[in-house]
């Protein structure tokens, strides 16, 4: 018989699935990593297994311990299955941008969450990274995972996705894009496919409100680049260290408005159904089409499900709100 002995043995090999209609205007072939397969339906779930078991044998997670960790849900999730199946507690910390179906889905699987303002500094106490920080201070025996400075974040990616796009592609592979937030997917994929072949071009898709762009290009962390924006999952008001920005090539940015609207456009007409990341990352390879030519295999990657955001990109009534559709 053939089974996996857990739901985490589920977790990689995801498809490879072409896009046809809305890079119709691009001379390349574009495939997308369709990660929305995992058990999490994100390909967050790959890293958080990975962080939690380098965490158990560095000794940081010891047994009937509580996960601590800020999260826009994704990662949430993946730790919280990881949880379930080896026997620990979950508390997830999550911005109030978040849509409330990630809310919903992480206590779902048995998260404790608390909400924090979005609009606040990273520093600032009440903020999600610092409101996980002191719970991890203040809870016994518990660990905090930080996926932004974690580097098993990255190892998970140079370990599983990376190796799974260059196989895939049979190494055809020239160009990886793909929206960037705590740097882990980017910077993990982007070393496995250089270190295969140094051509490999890598682009990180950034939001504007986010500090990326003007930092790989200038060095400058520009805090005045920063302000609310809607798009969630991509983009950072600060620089994790899983963001290798010497194996970008080069990032570009995409609006809200564009995230939102081309996130409903894969839905209706590539029959893709997912989140808002993908909206932003799919519209990020249109606007770099200036680099590509016709024997390019251009692989994006798209991180997860569109059934954590029915509520908001695919609720007209919400998109007319945000002045995203007439």
């Amino acid at each position: 018989m053939k089974y996996a002995k857990n739901i985490l043995e589920t977790i990689g090999q995801t498809p490879m699935v072409k896009l046809n209609k809305l890079t119709e205007e691009l001379p390349c072939l574009v495939l997308s990593k369709y990660e929305t397969f995992n058990p999490g339906n994100s390909v967050k779930d790959r890293m958080a297994v990975q962080m939690v078991e380098d965490a158990e044998a560095a000794g940081l997670l010891q047994p009937g311990g509580t996960i601590i960790e800020g999260t826009s849900g994704n990662t949430g999730m993946g730790l919280a299955l990881a949880a379930v199946v080896k026997g620990y507690k979950m508390i997830c910390v999550i911005s109030d941008k978040q849509s409330k179906e990630k809310i919903d889905i992480l206590k779902a699987v048995g998260s404790e969450v608390y909400v924090c303002p979005t609009d606040v500094t990273p520093d600032d106490p009440r903020s999600y990274y610092s409101t996980a920080r002191r719970l991890s201070t203040e809870i016994p025996n518990s660990w905090y995972v930080n996926q932004y400075d974690n580097l098993s974040n990255t190892k998970a990616h140079f370990l599983s996705t990376g190796p799974e796009i260059w196989e895939q592609t049979e190494g055809k592979v020239t160009h990886f894009v793909v929206g960037v937030g705590t740097g882990g997917t980017i910077s993990g994929v982007g070393g496995f496919l250089k270190s295969k072949n140094p051509k490999v071009k890598v682009w990180g898709v950034d939001t504007y409100g986010s500090v990326f762009k003007k930092y790989h290009e200038t060095g400058i962390f520009d805090e005045s680049e920063i302000y609310p924006y809607i798009t969630e999952g991509i983009g950072e008001d600060i620089l994790p260290k899983n963001v290798n920005f010497e194996l970008i090539d080069g990032f570009t940015k995409v609006t809200d408005k564009d995230a939102a609207v081309y996130t409903q456009r894969l839905a209706k007409e590539e029959g893709m159904f997912l989140g808002n990341s993908a909206g932003a990352a799919i519209k990020g390879v249109l606007q770099l089409k200036e680099h590509f030519s016709k024997e390019d295999v251009v692989v994006v990657l798209f991180h997860d499900h569109g059934s954590r955001y029915v509520g908001k990109i695919y609720n007209d009534e919400w998109m007319k709100e945000q002045g995203f559709i007439d």
